[in-house]
């Protein structure tokens, strides 16, 4: 069994099911005990601005600012830097704790030992 995680969202409000799939998936996982590192590009890298994941609505679905904030304290949130280059998200703007990496990261972290990642 994979004992790491690497979750990349590419979706925000635009697919609101898959995004929360995604956010929903990787706080299990870290309340499992997995290390997990999620990945926040395309629509949602809106989601490592202060406040927007407050914004996001899904019925049934547990809150994003929830599931967020369980993966800034016990796993880790990046941004890809070229969606935060797309769309003029600098690192002062960025909620504590979110680091913005680029591909080669990625692919560092998803290739390591012992790890799964996915693609939501």
């Amino acid at each position: 069994m994979a004992k790491k995680l690497v979750i990349k969202v590419t979706a925000g409000a635009d697919a609101p099911e898959r995004c929360s799939q995604a956010f929903t998936v990787a706080a299990v996982a870290v309340a499992s005990g997995v290390e997990v590192s999620l990945w926040l590009t395309g629509e949602s890298a809106w989601f490592a601005l202060p406040g927007r994941a407050a914004e996001f609505e899904l019925p049934h679905a547990a809150p994003l600012p929830d599931l967020l904030e369980s993966l800034l304290t016990a796993g880790r949130v990046t941004l890809c830097t070229q969606c935060a280059a797309r769309r003029e998200i600098t690192e002062q703007d960025v909620i504590k704790g979110v680091r913005i990496a680029g591909a080669q990261v990625f692919v560092q972290e998803a290739m390591a030992d012992e790890t799964q990642a996915l693609v939501y």
